[in-house]
């Protein structure tokens, strides 16, 4: 005969503690004490003890699943908030699943399919350009999971949101090369239906004009938040007849493409041109030059969306529009130098 499988009471006799203790330790550990409930979770290891987390949430009615929305899964940028929202949804027992949001503006029906209440207790939102097909199901408030913007966030704010000061970012980019001494100093901006485009820009012009000089147009360029856009903004500075002395990327990728594309063509960083950019992921610190950057709290961005969606799912009501603004600081490597003159 094979072994009966363990029950809460084998539990609870091995822990020295009732099966309502055991029960909330494994259902909802922030209620008891830490020191219950590393014990209750020693001794449902050592009887073999596992969660039903199926029947848990049936009894719930909850999926136990939040879906993440990523606008594009192979930028390295989303690595860390997954990373802080997976760390805040395991402390709780719920599932993570990631859907790229690619498709979402050609096929909205694959995004869809997530925003009803029988497939997911919530949803976190990476992408602040969801097509208003999926933003007007998300706001109904007919059956839908509650929705949480990270990162990004809707034009018309009707989305509680995390996300970082990314005016303050820009401003301290701007203030830094000013006291670098350059005065011609270029912005490589992301697209322009792009909330975190606009309110880098003005960061941009904000420093700009208290350092008493404005952004000539000929040193705006246009970017995408890739590698290539970067690339292609290196191509026009090369054939610019006054060419910014520093410049300002609204992304560490676009920076990357842009400082490659200029080392292909024998033009140095920060030698010839200074070069600042937005975010701090991996491999800022490992590239060549180090890039000087601004540095986003991306696991924290994750952590916070992640347990505010989690206060929604167990208070199981409509939430209240709320922003939470994360502070951001300047990291300053190699990529930026005093302007020679």
């Amino acid at each position: 005969m094979e072994p009966k499988a363990p029950k809460i009471t084998d539990v609870a006799r091995l822990a020295g503690v009732s099966t309502a203790t055991v029960s909330r330790a494994l259902s909802k550990p922030e209620t008891v004490a830490e020191s219950t409930r590393n014990t209750v979770l020693a001794a449902a290891e050592k009887a073999g003890y596992r969660v039903n987390l199926s029947a848990r949430n049936l009894r719930r009615q909850r999926t136990g699943a939040i879906v993440v929305l990523v606008p594009n899964l192979g930028n390295p940028f989303f690595s860390e908030i997954l990373a802080g929202i997976e760390t805040a949804l395991s402390e709780v027992d719920i599932n993570m699943l990631v859907v790229d949001t690619r498709q979402a503006h050609t096929k909205p029906q694959l995004v869809l399919e997530y925003l009803h209440a029988t497939r997911a207790d919530g949803i976190i939102a990476l992408d602040g350009s969801l097509p208003d097909e999926i933003l007007s199901v998300a706001s109904s408030g007919t059956g839908a999971p509650p929705i949480i913007f990270a990162c990004e966030w809707t034009p018309k704010g009707e989305f509680s949101s995390v996300r970082a000061n990314n005016t303050h970012g820009a401003e301290l980019a701007i203030a830094h090369l000013a006291g670098l001494g350059h005065r011609r100093i270029g912005m490589l901006a992301g697209p322009q239906d792009n909330v975190l485009t606009h309110t880098r820009s003005a960061g941009v012009r904000l420093e700009m004009a208290r350092c008493g000089f404005a952004l000539d147009p000929s040193h705006l360029f246009s970017g995408d938040f890739t590698l290539e856009s970067g690339a292609r903004a290196a191509q026009e500075w090369l054939e610019l007849d006054q060419r910014p002395s520093a410049l300002f990327c609204q992304s560490d990728q676009m920076a990357f493409g842009f400082i490659s594309e200029l080392a292909r063509n024998d033009v140095s960083v920060p030698d010839d041109v200074s070069v600042v950019g937005f975010d701090d992921i991996d491999i800022a610190r490992r590239f060549i030059p180090a890039l000087t950057t601004v540095r986003q709290p991306r696991k924290k961005l994750g952590l916070c969306a992640a347990r505010m969606l989690i206060d929604h799912v167990r208070t199981n009501t409509s939430p209240a529009i709320e922003t939470t603004i994360l502070e951001v600081e300047l990291i300053v490597r190699d990529s930026t130098k005093a302007f020679a003159g």
